[in-house]
């Protein structure tokens, strides 16, 4: 006779997305469970203590702020041991900068089973605060997310601030505050124009948030001139500026499975594609 002696999944840690910071923007899912959860593990230095709102009277709660992985894992091993379930919170989205991953291996090993809610990234939540969408047609078609090179985590062969920009479309730089003589410098090297439209946010969503419209040339100068050097997440490109342009999905002349296109519009929207060097 076998022995399986694979540890049976006796608990659920959830990874909660928070969004930038206005408790309001948690999607309906991870308020839900952060509702259900014995344990509730949140970073008071990153998350807005407006989220815990959502947390059952009952329910430990954990600042991890000062913690590192060591100290969150007898929390985990408690879950696994007494069936409990954990509400893991980070803020913005866990698939950007969340240092999920290590974690979510970590409760798998442990045998419990693990889920990810997504929630608003603060790109997304600056963009909406600014009024600008970030994808124009015929001006940027592509959002680049990342951070400057050089800092606690070393970023990959390739991956520099100054190769992303020289494909001019909109970037989001996060976790580059600090440093922003460098990102400007590194920008302008890509070729970015210094007129190129920017946006530093900081804290948004948050009661004290601050965003200041600018350009790639007068970046660094303004965050020195805000003292900012952390929470601060950079918008550049020329989509956030641009104007008279208009998307083929709207077009009268463009068709899908519910709408016809209009004849004469689309014998148009043709002629402006091959104009352009789209066979269309």
């Amino acid at each position: 006779m076998t022995t399986d002696h694979t540890p049976a999944t006796t608990g659920t840690v959830w990874f909660v997305g928070a969004g930038p910071g206005a408790a309001d923007l948690l999607t309906l899912r991870a308020a839900r469970v952060i509702g259900a959860a014995d344990i509730v593990i949140w970073a008071a230095s990153l998350v807005h203590a407006d989220v815990l709102q959502h947390a059952r009277p009952d329910a430990e709660i954990v600042d991890s702020a000062r913690l590192p992985i060591e100290g969150v894992l007898p929390l985990y091993e408690r879950a696994a041991a007494e069936g409990l379930t954990v509400a893991r919170i980070h803020s913005g989205d866990p698939a950007l900068w969340g240092a999920v991953q290590e974690q979510l291996d970590l409760c798998r090993a442990l045998g419990l089973a693990v889920e990810i809610v997504p929630g608003v990234s603060s790109f997304t939540a600056v963009a909406a605060i600014v009024g600008r969408e970030l994808t124009i047609p015929e001006v940027a078609q592509s959002v680049i997310l990342t951070r400057l090179e050089g800092g606690k985590t070393p970023m990959p062969p390739g991956e520099r601030v100054r190769e992303f920009a020289r494909h001019g479309t909109t970037m989001a730089l996060f976790l580059s505050a600090a440093r922003s003589g460098q990102v400007q410098a590194e920008l302008l090297a890509g070729g970015y124009p210094a007129d190129t439209p920017a946006v530093v946010a900081y804290q948004a969503t948050w009661p004290d948030e601050l965003v200041v419209r600018c350009t790639v040339g007068t970046l660094a100068a303004r965050v020195k001139e805000h003292r900012l050097w952390k929470h601060t997440l950079f918008l550049v490109g020329p989509a956030l500026a641009a104007t008279g342009t208009r998307s083929h999905l709207y077009h009268p002349g463009h068709f899908h499975t519910f709408r016809r296109a209009e004849p004469a519009a689309r014998a148009e929207l043709r002629q402006a594609r091959r104009a352009g060097g789209d066979p269309a």
